[in-house]
């Protein structure tokens, strides 16, 4: 029964790292048979997973968006470090209640063996000091305005800096700065692009008409927001170092960490992070205390920095090893 189960989460990592696999190709990788493969398809399919066969030479598999929340499969080191980012997230200010019974409900099912070796890290996420007061902002308002930027739908909202006249924009982003979050977006009354505080912003319902997004002048939302913020106050660092980089993480868990720099969210477990320091080393080291997937966006002096840093990194676990 354990090699079964074992099998099959194999199996699903298999179908997770890309889009199409030939039956043929997933016997070799799980050293099995092609009718082993399509008896372990039958039992993930089985636990609700949308696995998907196509026809050709072979045959193939694809796993597919499904309609509801299959039973979750993950190895040790992914249900610990699940549990670690949860129990970051619990200490924030944004999604904290909701981040602190996803971990409840992640720790009840940890089999022993994983609960004390998460009880045994004693971790105590102490949060930067933001500008001024960082305010709640109430998820649900987070998740309307990521629905309506998704699917390109005008949005209506009031706003008390207008003194009760309700706001017509385009919504383009959401990011962090300084423990803030702030939607950008075109607004429909001035013709012009804004900055609104998400933590005033008071959604209507239903939202507006879908429209073509326009492009943000310059392309860049970091450059666009920091160039804003910068004209308006005396807050903004000039780092002579300043990199984009993608993390594997949620934009909420990533932003109670950041604040001379800006938070954009990708999707659900993905955002883009900007950020600045003294010198290309330090900020490769800052960006991997991080520990998640890294992907540079730029600029080359960036990459070159994580990898004069692995370099380092690799010298020391020598001399340790000796």
């Amino acid at each position: 029964m354990q090699k079964t189960s074992s099998r099959l989460l194999a199996l699903l990592s298999l179908l997770q790292t890309r889009r199409d696999w030939l039956g043929e190709d997933l016997a070799v990788r799980l050293d099995v048979t092609p009718r082993t493969v399509r008896r372990d398809v039958d039992r993930l399919r089985q636990l609700g997973y949308p696995i998907r066969a196509f026809r050709g030479p072979s045959g193939g598999y694809r796993l597919g968006p499904g309609t509801q929340l299959p039973p979750l499969l993950f190895d040790d080191d992914q249900a610990v470090a699940l549990a670690l980012a949860l129990h970051t997230a619990a200490s924030g200010n944004t999604l904290a209640d909701d981040a602190a019974r996803a971990l409840a409900t992640i720790r009840q099912v940890m089999p022993p063996r994983l609960r004390h070796r998460m009880d045994a890290m004693r971790i105590t996420a102490v949060l930067p000091t933001a500008s001024g007061d960082a305010p709640q902002v109430d998820a649900q308002v987070l998740t309307d305005l990521s629905t309506a930027i998704h699917a390109h739908e005008e949005l209506r909202f009031d706003y008390p800096a207008t003194a009760g006249r309700r706001r017509r924009v385009e919504p383009h982003h959401l990011a962090t700065w300084q423990g803030r979050w702030y939607l950008l977006a075109w607004d429909l009354d001035r013709a012009d692009w804004r900055i609104f505080r998400v933590d005033r912003v008071r959604p209507c319902t239903p939202t507006g008409p879908r429209f073509t997004p326009r492009e943000l002048p310059g392309g860049d939302v970091a450059a666009f927001i920091t160039g804003r913020f910068r004209g308006s106050d005396g807050t903004t660092t000039d780092w002579p170092c300043r990199g984009e980089v993608v993390l594997g993480l949620p934009a909420s868990v990533v932003a109670p960490f950041v604040q001379d720099g800006i938070v954009e969210g990708l999707g659900p477990d993905r955002c883009r992070l900007t950020l600045g320091s003294w010198s290309w080393t330090g900020l490769a080291a800052g960006l991997g205390s991080f520990d998640t997937d890294i992907e540079v966006i730029g600029p080359p002096e960036l990459k070159d920095a994580f990898a004069h840093l692995a370099t380092r990194c690799a010298d020391a676990a020598r001399d340790t090893a000796g």
